[in-house]
């Protein structure tokens, strides 16, 4: 295994491999979504949190911030968009014009390549409202009354706390960014599309900007295959 700064070539591949796919195919994320958000595995968490005793107390305080959250209109499309949006700009934060230019050419040109974090969070947003059978206007301001009881009291809620603090826990720099504004209890209904965003974002705040120019730089390389 050949490392790169810290970070093995491996891992560097993996996640640069993700991350194009979704540039070079930003359609699939309705797919990556459809096969994360299923019943089953939201049965599996609800069922997670009965067994899970030790947890209990800490998730029921979790809960009272999400009715809170809920009362607040935190299920609307544009707050999804906005919880994905956050991610893409801060990943972007990262890039120079130049490696933009570069990751994005091979799509359209550069200036539309700078615009492709627009047409990814919409279309994220649009495929998790899909998913869980709640599509609103983009200028929405209701609360979505199905969906916000789904939340309470079944899997969905019991995932949507569990995933909001694995990120906590393991890419602390995304939760933060997110949680000031209720969007890591939306975390889980975007992760499976923002997710190589996500790992690049951690490898650049943990390892640096070396390990991250790597990854962008496979990026790179891979979309000018496709020309």
């Amino acid at each position: 295994m050949v490392l790169v700064g810290n970070i093995a070539t491996d891992e560097v591949k993996d996640i640069a491999s993700r991350i194009a796919h979704i540039i070079i195919a930003p359609e699939t994320v309705k797919g990556m979504i459809n096969g994360a958000l299923t019943v089953p595995l939201d049965m599996g968490y609800l069922a997670w949190g009965y067994l899970d005793t030790d947890s209990r107390f800490s998730h029921q305080t979790q809960r009272i911030r999400m009715v809170t959250a809920i009362r607040h209109d935190i299920l609307n499309y544009q707050n999804i968009v906005n919880a994905a949006q956050k991610i893409l700009e801060l990943f972007n934060t990262y890039l120079s014009e130049s490696q933009q230019d570069t990751a994005y050419r091979s799509v359209m040109s550069s200036v539309a390549g700078r615009m492709l974090a627009t047409k990814l969070v919409t279309l994220i947003a649009a495929a998790a409202l899909e998913r869980v059978s709640f599509i609103v206007a983009a200028d929405s301001k209701g609360v979505i009354g199905t969906v916000a009881m789904a939340l309470l009291v079944g899997g969905m809620s019991e995932r949507s706390i569990r995933t909001a603090q694995a990120l906590e826990a393991e890419d602390p720099e995304v939760y933060m960014l997110l949680s000031p504004h209720d969007y890591d209890l939306l975390y889980f209904l975007i992760e499976p599309a923002v997710k190589p965003f996500v790992d690049a974002i951690h490898v650049r705040f943990t390892q640096g900007s070396p390990a991250f120019n790597r990854i962008i730089h496979e990026v790179g390389e891979r979309l000018n295959a496709r020309q």
